[in-house]
């Protein structure tokens, strides 16, 4: 997508984190640099500086909002696929119950229903998902932060007693199912997604859900939908996609997020920035559990050296450094 100038994005990343009034005050920087150290304003004919930097903006802009657009078409016919893939399976579940309706003997019913009886017995597991325990904290590697939380279900989230949760870096995916005798509609349930705030139930109901967010989700590219006339399940795509989520509601029981387990994905596949920011994770988390120095401490090592290089005068040996 940006591959020709990807090579820059940990020094621009570093340069924003310098910046806390955003945007705005780092172009402030780079614009003031420009008139400072170069003669980019001066140096063309009037107004070339502007017409400079619109056509590099809009060009940039035109394959962002492009890009944008592609993923949206994705995401859009992805829901479509699952709504299709729910819709046949509902298809089938009805003609499988109303197909080859037989008469059978009281002999044949009986043994039918030991069939059925020992299918189950051999399976031995329960139909519900169990609800998420604890971690063992006699596990030595169970670091001592961890202690008391929940162990990871096998999506990476929560399963609690009234519902489900699932995640991957980018998109949370909730699973609420309801114990009703009718067939659920979108006019029987209540579900309101705010950037920050969540709240699912039955109408006339109280709530199942009703409360902050673990963090914050981009509320338009959020979706939900009826499975199975019995569940609602809510997509969220994360505006922050280089954490993990310890919780979905900041009032549930958090969650050991070391314990986290995800499947391998490539690094290829996220955009630039995150791409940067995830390498930089990985590679301080290593650094961090071999004892050395992370990524940080090592810009940090090497500006006091060469400050020390440049003042050989200066005694050091007294000194403490963190």
């Amino acid at each position: 997508m940006y591959e020709e100038t990807d090579k820059f994005d940990n020094i621009l990343l570093s340069l924003a984190e310098q910046h806390p009034g955003g945007v705005v005050q780092l172009l402030h920087t780079i614009a003031s640099f420009l008139a400072r150290k170069t003669d980019f304003f001066v140096g063309g004919k009037d107004g070339e500086w502007e017409k400079l930097l619109l056509k590099e903006f809009r060009k940039i802009g035109d394959k962002a909002v492009e890009i944008h657009k592609k993923k949206q078409e994705e995401k859009e016919e992805e829901q479509k696929r699952r709504e299709e893939a729910i819709r046949r399976k509902k298809e089938a579940e009805e003609a499988a119950s109303t197909s080859h309706i037989r008469e059978v003997t009281d002999e044949e019913a009986e043994q039918i229903k030991k069939e059925i009886d020992s299918e189950k017995q051999a399976k031995g597991a329960p139909a519900e998902a169990a609800v998420s325990k604890p971690v063992d904290p006699e596990d030595k590697d169970v670091d001592e932060a961890d202690k008391g939380k929940l162990m990871p279900n096998e999506g990476n989230g929560c399963t609690l007693d009234n519902y489900k949760w699932t995640q991957t870096l980018q998109e949370v995916e909730l699973r609420v199912p309801f114990k009703v005798s009718f067939n659920l509609r979108a006019r029987d349930v209540v579900v309101n997604i705010g950037k920050k705030t969540l709240t699912v139930g039955l109408k006339g109901h109280p709530p199942v859900i009703s409360g902050e967010l673990c963090a914050e989700v981009k509320v338009e590219e959020s979706v939900w939908v009826i499975q199975d006339d019995k569940s609602v399940v809510i997509t969220f795509e994360k505006v922050n996609q280089v954490n993990w989520w310890d919780r979905l509601i900041t009032t549930d029981p958090p969650i050991a997020t070391r314990k986290i387990n995800p499947e391998p994905s490539k690094l290829s596949d996220l955009d630039g920035e995150t791409r940067g920011l995830v390498e930089k994770m990985m590679y301080d988390q290593r650094q961090k559990e071999m004892g050395l120095p992370t990524s940080d401490d090592q810009k940090k090592q090497d500006v006091l050296k060469k400050f020390m290089e440049q003042h050989p005068e200066m005694d050091f040996s007294k000194c403490k450094f963190n």
